[in-house]
């Protein structure tokens, strides 16, 4: 399919339904999953700024912290008892989200996981929410769904690494052509729950 999700339902907001693209709520959930098994703690306790920190304490890793405006010379103030500021805390859990999804891509860990060794993994499809749109304008007959996706994972996972909604736009079509004729009505859905 080419023009992606914007073909397939049009201006889907335009009465008032509420959601994202496809490619979005895959962008969303593989972001889930990736902080499901990294760091609990809040970057706001000390014991989640330290493991964060940890973790961080690469080359690549201070290079993460940098771009994101974290310097050498702060880290350092911290270490002597000063306290980071709301916006520098959101940046080191920021450095760390990024540093950990190119590990996770890297790694080939999240891609092994969602292949499940060639069985995929069920996705769990809840469609964009209508209770705003005037019953005149609803599409009818637009309930959750479910599609077991197989051998899209591997593209799916370094789309989510690079940031390329396009191919994850590409993907999320081809992942709802399963869903018979009704496959525009997801073009855009509410969310979307990756059994993983």
């Amino acid at each position: 399919m080419s023009g992606g999700a914007t073909d397939l339902w049009g201006e889907w907001q335009k009465y008032g339904a509420q959601g994202m693209s496809g490619a979005r709520a895959l962008a969303a959930e593989l972001d889930r999953i990736a902080r499901e098994g990294g760091i609990a703690s809040p970057v706001t306790t000390n014991r989640g700024l330290s493991a964060r920190l940890r973790y961080l304490n690469s080359r690549p890793g201070r290079e993460v912290l940098r771009e994101h405006g974290v310097s050498a010379r702060l880290l350092r103030s911290w270490e002597r008892g000063a306290h980071p500021s709301r916006a520098k805390l959101e940046a080191v859990d920021r450095a760390y989200q990024e540093r950990r999804r190119d590990n996770l891509v890297r790694s080939g860990a999240l891609k092994r996981l969602l292949d499940n060794e060639g069985r995929g993994r069920r996705i769990e499809i809840y469609p964009v929410d209508q209770t705003y749109v005037d019953e005149r304008y609803r599409r009818p007959s637009v309930s959750e769904r479910s599609v077991q996706a197989r051998y899209v994972w591997d593209d799916m996972v370094d789309a989510w690494g690079k940031g390329d909604m396009g191919t994850l736009d590409d993907i999320w079509d081809d992942i709802i052509t399963d869903l018979d004729s009704d496959y525009a009505a997801y073009a855009y859905v509410g969310s979307i729950g990756i059994g993983a």
